[in-house]
């Protein structure tokens, strides 16, 4: 049995009451835990101190991921959260989303440099892959991912697959069974590949059931306690 990765991303959205809140109702589900299932949070990096301190109190299986880092590493850079800070904190940080990228023009180079930062600190990129042109591009640009590709979970993320305005896309299960596969191929050896796009309770099972897909990133879906149980329980 393959190990599933479910990683929430809350995106910004929540005050620290209503995280609370949130912890409290998810913890009242029972829903599977064991070393074939890891189940990542990431908030709003203000929310994540105290979601830690709560988490480690009533002993959740949750684990914290960032939803960004710095490209950098320590210093005079307004604004930026390091590695170094957050890995007291987390254990997973996401990288390269298309939301970054569209809306804050993040680089192919910006997200390369995310990943040596994270690597060095131990963290866990979970690096979004938009096309097989982006891999392409960093596979030839640096050797990073390459050679670190087992610290890495990969994420298939489709941009027009995105949810928003309430409302959850239709999915191929085809191609996503195939793009994942490609990431492997691309990489030379398997690796952990989830996907991110309108993943929610309807379709979680049949995604999850895929043969290359070892997970999912379901943002939307996430913000509610009982709906993200209903994706965990799969």
């Amino acid at each position: 049995m393959k190990k599933l990765f479910i990683v929430g991303n809350w995106k910004s959205n929540k005050t620290i009451a209503e995280a609370k809140t949130w912890l409290l109702e998810i913890s009242n589900f029972q829903f599977p835990i064991s070393d074939k299932r890891e189940i990542i949070i990431c908030p709003p990096f203000l929310l994540i101190p105290e979601m830690k301190t709560f988490i480690d109190e009533y002993k959740l299986p949750l684990k914290l991921g960032v939803q960004n880092i710095s490209p950098f590493g320590e210093g005079a850079y307004t604004g930026e959260v390091s590695a170094r800070t957050a890995q007291e904190f987390v254990t997973h940080a996401l990288v390269g989303h298309s939301e970054r990228r569209h809306y804050f023009h993040e680089t192919d180079e910006d997200v390369l440099a995310k990943i040596k930062q994270l690597l060095r600190y131990d963290l866990t990129p979970v690096l979004c892959i938009s096309d097989m042109k982006q891999l392409a591009f960093y596979l030839k640009e640096d050797d990073v991912i390459t050679a670190n590709a087992g610290k890495i979970i990969f994420v298939y993320e489709p941009p027009d697959a995105i949810s928003g305005g309430g409302a959850f896309h239709a999915i191929d299960l085809d191609t996503i069974d195939a793009n994942t596969a490609e990431i492997s191929k691309m990489i030379g050896k398997e690796v952990v590949t989830l996907y991110g796009g309108s993943v929610n309770p309807e379709n979680a099972a049949l995604i999850f059931g895929l043969e290359h897909v070892s997970g999912g990133l379901p943002g939307q879906a996430s913000l509610d306690a009982e709906t993200f149980a209903q994706i965990i329980h799969g």
